[in-house]
């Protein structure tokens, strides 16, 4: 993350494409394989992070348990 890039949201290696990006384009369906072909600066190993990143995030976000 860099202030001011992308709004502070988190960033891939730098680059100004975010991890919300790449999750978007797996979520409306496009494989690996569209996004590299699309976007070469990244690699698979930039999507794993992606994905690692997300699960952690998830990891940590505590459910609200009603009293």
């Amino acid at each position: 993350m860099e202030p001011g890039k992308r709004g502070g949201r988190p960033c891939i290696r730098g680059m100004r494409i975010t991890v919300y990006d790449v999750l978007g384009w797996l979520a409306t369906g496009m494989s690996w394989d569209d996004i590299l072909a699309e976007y070469p600066e990244l690699t698979r190993e930039d999507i794993r992070a992606v994905l690692e990143y997300a699960a952690a995030r998830e990891h940590l976000t505590a459910p609200i348990r009603a009293a």
